[in-house]
């Protein structure tokens, strides 16, 4: 340290004595080729060449961010359901907001789903920007009425003349240990009916910027989460840092690249596939996983693109397989151009087609796990 404490006072003592000669340079090497203003340049970047560290954010961060940054920006948003304000929510997806923002626009419900999902709708007509959160999605069906008939149906039944710009969201799909009443997903539910946009992340980039884009659409969107998401950290992107930052509606997004075989998934999924695709990978198989982001409006032109280029095609959920997102890729597939691209017939991972068993061990052979989708991968190709 002593050496070290020299070498940084002995230029310091020079200051305001004139010039720097190049003997001043504690580099000695560099002074017989560059000038003084050479070699400050160069160690300037030699010291700022390391880029800054990644935001760490966890799926549960990134939403609550989002939502504030919605809150804070339009005073027409408010938030409301069973718990979200003085508890910060169930799953403390709204912590630290009803401080913030008071009870007037952090709204504390009774347990009637039906009754505030019909306030929230009511309140979205007036003019206002509600997000209703249901505990679980489980739970909306209490409220589905509300959801589809009130809803996704008005803008269409008014001729346009009457917007619904609500926010429907909450936890979906299986979590661990809760049973056949709390594990269902939702995605092919919400999905089949027009005038609803569904959306669904998986990483803490697509939380933030689809809860924003959610709140600013001028449609009903059902966002659906996943409770065991919720406490995963991820990186998040700079430009995803920034308030304005939103993922448009209907985008899906290609997280990994591949040649031999094109793998959707959407939510809990998309990190099996991903894991499964670096197992495959060191046996020579290259996976391209796309993360659909949105399941209403699809965007199956980024599947279409994909399939074309590698030939075979898997989809991967964890909902029951009959009439499921999967099954809706597979005819979209079928009945356009990439049809003819497929050199296999296109095979879905899903959910078992039972209600979600209590017992540990049947609920981890009731979703799909990473060998399931390594299994169905190698099928398709016939290895």
């Amino acid at each position: 340290m002593a050496a070290v404490a020299g070498m940084v006072r002995g230029p310091l003592r020079q200051v305001g004595s004139g010039p720097r000669t190049p003997t001043a340079c504690p580099v000695p090497s560099l002074n017989l080729l560059l000038s003084p203003g050479q070699v400050s340049g160069l160690l300037k970047r030699r010291f700022h060449r390391s880029a800054p560290a990644a935001l760490q954010l966890t799926v549960r961060e990134a939403i609550n961010q989002g939502m504030d940054e919605e809150l804070e920006r339009d005073e027409k948003v408010f938030l409301l359901g069973e718990e979200v304000a003085q508890y910060d929510g169930a799953y403390k997806v709204s912590r630290g907001l009803w401080k913030k923002y008071g009870d007037k626009r952090i709204i504390d419900t009774p347990i009637s789903e039906m009754g505030f999902a019909g306030i929230a709708v009511g309140a979205a007509m007036a003019g206002l920007r509600p997000i209703c959160e249901f505990m679980t999605f489980n739970f909306s069906m209490q409220a589905i009425d509300q959801v589809i008939n009130s809803a996704a149906k008005t803008y269409y039944m008014s001729a346009g003349l009457q917007p619904v710009p609500i926010v429907f969201r909450g936890p979906n799909g299986a979590s661990a240990g809760v049973a056949a009443q709390h594990s269902q997903c939702f995605a092919a539910w919400y999905g089949h009916c027009p005038g609803l946009k569904v959306v669904s992340p998986w990483n803490s980039e697509d939380a933030k910027g689809l809860i924003k884009s959610a709140i600013r659409d001028d449609n009903p969107v059902v966002m659906l989460e996943n409770e065991l998401m919720y406490g995963v950290a991820f990186e998040l992107p700079a430009e995803a840092q920034s308030k304005d930052f939103l993922i448009p509606i209907g985008k899906a997004k290609i997280e990994r690249q591949g040649t031999h075989i094109t793998v959707v998934a959407h939510s809990r999924p998309v990190g099996h596939c991903l894991e499964a695709a670096a197992v495959l990978s060191k046996e020579g198989i290259e996976c391209e996983v796309i993360n659909l982001r949105t399941i209403r409006p699809m965007d199956i032109e980024a599947i279409e693109a994909s399939v074309m280029k590698t030939n075979h095609l898997v989809t991967v959920e964890g909902g029951w397989p009959q009439f499921g997102v999967g099954a809706e890729i597979c005819a979209r597939i079928m009945e356009g151009p990439a049809f003819n691209f497929l050199d296999a017939p296109a095979v879905r991972v899903t959910g078992a087609d039972v209600p979600m068993p209590y017992a540990k061990i049947l609920e981890d052979n009731s979703i799909p796990q990473v060998k399931d989708i390594i299994f169905a991968i190698k099928k398709t190709l016939n290895v």
